[in-house]
């Protein structure tokens, strides 16, 4: 099982790892329902975990406009298994999105500070 918290914000934030050379580092991010990708990761991350390049994918933001991102492969330690996905490179939070938490249960405290659990059913 995975752990996060609900900030004061009202964001589900978790505390993933990503891999570099089977190192883990240790990365804070965002649960966003609303994106159905896997990852985003500014360009900060995605240089110091050497992230490999794989192409470009067009999105459609919650404003209704399409913007084409860069994306990434990059490994993330997912409920204690290293899980190889797709990053798009956004300057701003890291956001785990719903490709990441595709087949698990989420379940939160809505209250800052509330308790968060991602689980395999």
């Amino acid at each position: 099982m995975m752990t996060g918290t609900i900030t004061a914000a009202r964001e589900i934030e978790l505390d993933l790892e990503i891999l570099v050379a089977q190192t883990p580092v240790p990365l804070k991010a965002v649960l966003d329902t609303g994106f159905n990708g896997h990852l985003t990761l500014p360009p900060t991350v995605l240089a110091a975990v050497s992230a490999v390049p794989a192409g470009n994918r067009s999105a459609a933001l919650a404003d209704g406009s399409s913007v084409v991102f860069k994306t990434y492969v990059v490994t993330v330690r997912w409920h204690g298994a290293d899980r190889r996905v797709t990053a798009l490179e956004a300057d701003a939070t890291p956001l785990v999105g719903m490709s990441m938490l595709w087949g698990d249960r989420v379940t939160f405290v809505a209250q800052t500070g509330g308790a968060v659990e991602i689980e395999t059913p």
